[in-house]
């Protein structure tokens, strides 16, 4: 349900899945739900390293999103509860 609203808003906005913005948000809530199955299930390995994947994907995906359009990146970050990142 959460995804689903997410998703909705930002394809309002967009009209364009492949968009960046619409990548983050898909990959954020799938990080909560990973984070989520994760407390339950501490010992799952598999599940942390798909976690570790996703993180990285959209890490690189904010990077290049921080670069291209700084007002809109701002925005994103603060209507995902994302923490801001460092670039290198």
């Amino acid at each position: 349900m959460i995804k689903d609203s997410c998703i909705s808003v930002i394809y309002q906005k967009e009209k364009n899945i492949g968009s960046v913005e619409f990548q983050v948000s898909s990959f954020t809530t799938k990080i909560n739900k990973l984070t989520l199955h994760l407390e339950l299930y501490k010992k799952d390995f598999s599940s942390q390293k798909g976690l570790r994947k996703i993180l990285g994907k959209r890490q690189r995906l904010l990077i290049y999103f921080s670069k291209k359009n700084k007002k809109r990146y701002k925005e994103l970050m603060s209507e995902l509860d994302i923490r801001e990142i460092k670039t290198r």
